[in-house]
């Protein structure tokens, strides 16, 4: 099968990022109590079991995650964001894999973060990522979403200081919302936020429950 236009140029700019980006974003999470308390509360209502952060890039929430006393694992589109993630967490697992595919079995995971990795996905083909992550997720497996919210695509020709060519797309949380829904899920934790700092948008988050029905 031949690979989706959207997923061939997300890996590229990534790769070409990758050092950049790590050491950009490196600290982000420093003053962001929201969502340091997004991600605990994650981490206390996940059930036992291990946990996978899809399209974890350098590898600073999985980091998180492992923090809080999660069994978690990296996964991401990019093989060289992947080698920066193995680099600055080499006590932690880092694989390259897709959200389309997951190199996981059925109800095999406790819980799924996607934090700001579903932005790349043309919006029309987000029901098939949400049923890939229901599949691997165990019954009343936890998934958590980070997104920018809006209704755009954006053709981004500049990131991390680098000449790029892909698309991110504003996302309305309560589309996502019903995706879920859709794909058998519960949707348990829904926040907005205004924007902060360098943001030019508000950013969203749904905490979601895989239905067991």
């Amino acid at each position: 099968m031949t690979e989706q236009q959207h997923v061939s140029m997300t890996r590229a700019a990534y790769d070409t990022v990758a050092e950049s980006y790590a050491e950009l974003v490196r600290d982000e999470l420093d003053g962001r109590h929201l969502e340091y308390g997004l991600l605990a509360t994650f981490a206390a209502r996940v059930p036992s079991g291990h946990v996978l952060e899809v399209g974890c890039g350098s590898g600073r929430i999985t980091e998180q995650l492992h923090r809080l006393g999660l069994a978690v694992a990296g996964m991401d589109l990019s093989p060289n964001m992947i080698e920066v993630a193995r680099r600055e967490h080499p006590h932690l697992r880092f694989d390259v894999g897709s959200m389309e595919a997951l190199d996981a079995g059925d109800s095999s995971l406790a819980g799924i973060v996607a934090w700001y990795s579903i932005i790349h996905t043309p919006p029309h083909q987000l029901s098939k990522i949400f049923a890939e992550l229901h599949r691997v997720l165990m019954p009343e497996g936890l998934l958590l979403l980070a997104f920018q919210a809006g209704n755009e695509r954006v053709r981004l020709e500049q990131a991390y200081g680098h000449s790029v060519s892909y698309d991110a797309y504003r996302l309305d949380p309560d589309m996502v919302a019903g995706m879920l829904v859709e794909a058998n899920f519960e949707v348990d934790v829904r926040v907005h936020r205004a924007p902060m700092g360098y943001e030019s948008t508000s950013q969203a988050f749904l905490l979601a429950r895989k239905r067991t029905s």
